[in-house]
């Protein structure tokens, strides 16, 4: 999926491998030039490996600084072919796929998890294709002293390069799904008691709720715990590897000590000990990828067609006739967005409308200017028509509050406002739009009672809020009393009626 080029990938991963193959030639001659030393030869026996291990020393951090700029290079430019890929199929596959989710899971899936997929090539393809050739570079120099102590390091860097990494990733899996599972019954519990408390207090009910809301935090904590079990373990596995290695090569030592130089002895005790270090960063390299496997499951699911996607529930064919006001209702999964989508043109349809303009719930409120968030909908609207728009749904007042009215920039977009003023904002950006025929999915959610009878009456009645030359249909769970209009109820996947 991410398609990295692989030349650039095998560059950071060869500066990788010169990084910390000078540590591991650095812990090499820095052990052969202490013993040497010990043996108090002429002083110009030891400039070389002096030199050496200045030498090593600066290309360590030369190499690693490459390799930092090398791996991140190809990770970005990876994630920026899969964000084009991805919204090209977004754009081209289709709409009622990407219409049906959220903003925020949409912003989320392409940022976000793409990031985190990404990750993968910093963060566990080149530490593991690193540790993999200096594990071999390692195990071969050990091997030519001592091939025992060449054995017992290579099965403790399988053990510290395989098994902790395995445990590592199989305890971030299990501490996910864990999360996932209790996290609603905790939530539930909680909002139960947050959004009920007056009544459960009323029936001596709070305590309980409270105290199951209790458990459940606990009860959670605990999951957890037994899910990141296996994490500790593999925290503790390099750490014991590396020092059952040490141990082989000091009985080996011991053995070759009356037949080998001094300073091959130095080399044999102190070079495994450089040899984890490639390893030590492939329990995060696990974790890693179990992330960037579940990442890109997620971008998989978000441009693959939905097997519902084809099973859309029976909707009745509407005739709009210019002026019309129309109000679409049913409860929640009814079909109502569906046929807005439809009536737009959005989803397949045989006669499309092309001059429909569907405004959705979610529409999304960008983190820039007042005045911005309008133009959206009509680029050459003037200042005039856009505080006329926004005093027409009751937000002159919230404007003149604004430090510099339609130049005041959102800060974080829909987070800068409440509910109820990004519900009017989106109803003022309907009204700035030159479409003749407006779709309004739930237009007045998140408004209170009063204001939300208001505007629909507005919104359905001729003249109203819209000219009665332009063409209105409103989604919604309910119309104010007395108002008359056309009306589509929908109920599950049938049309009850059509008035």
């Amino acid at each position: 999926m991410l398609r990295p080029r692989l030349p650039r990938l095998l560059l950071a991963v060869t500066f990788g491998v010169l990084a910390l193959g000078s540590a591991l030639a650095l812990t090499a001659v820095s052990a052969w030039l202490i013993t040497r030393a010990w043996q108090m030869p002429p002083v110009l026996h030891l400039t070389v490996a002096t030199v050496t291990v200045r030498a090593l020393a600066i290309s360590r951090g030369v190499f690693g600084y490459c390799e930092r700029l090398a791996s991140h290079d190809t990770a970005l430019r990876a994630a920026a072919d899969v964000r084009e890929r991805l919204y090209l199929r977004l754009a081209t596959g289709p709409a009622g796929a990407v219409l049906r989710r959220h903003t925020g899971q949409l912003v989320n899936d392409v940022g976000a998890t793409v990031d985190e997929l990404s990750d993968v090539l910093v963060r566990a393809v080149v530490p593991i294709a690193v540790a993999a050739v200096l594990g071999v570079a390692g195990v071969a120099v050990i091997a030519v002293i001592s091939p025992a102590a060449a054995a017992v390091l290579a099965v403790c860097l399988l053990l510290a390069g395989v098994v902790a990494p395995y445990l590592g990733a199989r305890a971030a899996v299990s501490a996910e799904k864990v999360a996932a599972q209790r996290h609603s019954r905790r939530d539930t519990a909680a909002m139960t008691a947050l959004d009920y408390a007056p009544e459960l207090r009323v029936n001596n009910r709070l305590d309980d709720v409270l105290a199951d809301a209790d458990r459940q935090q606990h009860a959670w904590g605990a999951a957890i715990d037994r899910a990141a079990a296996p994490a500790a373990v593999a925290s503790a596995v390099p750490t014991a590897a590396m020092g059952v290695s040490v141990l082989g090569a000091v009985l080996a030592g011991v053995t070759l000590a009356p037949s080998v130089a001094p300073t091959t002895l130095a080399i044999l005790m102190l070079l495994p000990l450089s040899a984890f270090e490639a390893s030590a960063a492939l329990p995060a390299a696990a974790v890693q990828l179990a992330r960037s496997r579940i990442a890109a499951r997620r971008i998989r699911a978000l441009t693959e067609a939905d097997p519902d996607e084809g099973r859309r529930p029976d909707l009745p064919a509407v005739p709009l006739a210019p002026g019309a006001r129309v109000a679409v209702l049913g409860p929640s999964g009814s079909g109502k967005t569906t046929l807005l989508m439809t009536l737009a043109g959005l989803l397949p349809t045989e006669q499309p409308d092309s001059q429909a303009a569907f405004f959705p719930e979610d529409a999304h409120i960008f983190a820039t200017t007042v005045r911005d968030n309008l133009l959206v909908a009509r680029g050459d609207a003037d200042d005039a028509e856009l505080t006329a728009a926004l005093r027409r749904v009751g937000l002159g007042d919230w404007l003149e509050s604004l430090p510099d009215g339609l130049s005041t920039v959102l800060v974080g977009g829909a987070a800068a406002v409440s509910a109820g003023q990004r519900r009017r904002l989106l109803l003022a950006r309907a009204l700035i739009s030159p479409a003749p025929v407006v779709l309004l999915d739930e237009p007045t959610e998140h408004l209170d009672a009063a204001d939300s009878d208001r505007f629909l009456t507005e919104l359905l009645t001729p003249g109203g809020l819209f000219p009665p030359e332009r063409t209105v249909v409103v989604a919604t769970h309910h119309l104010p009393a007395g108002l008359e209009c056309q009306r589509i109820e929908l109920c599950g996947s049938r049309v009850t009626s059509a008035v």
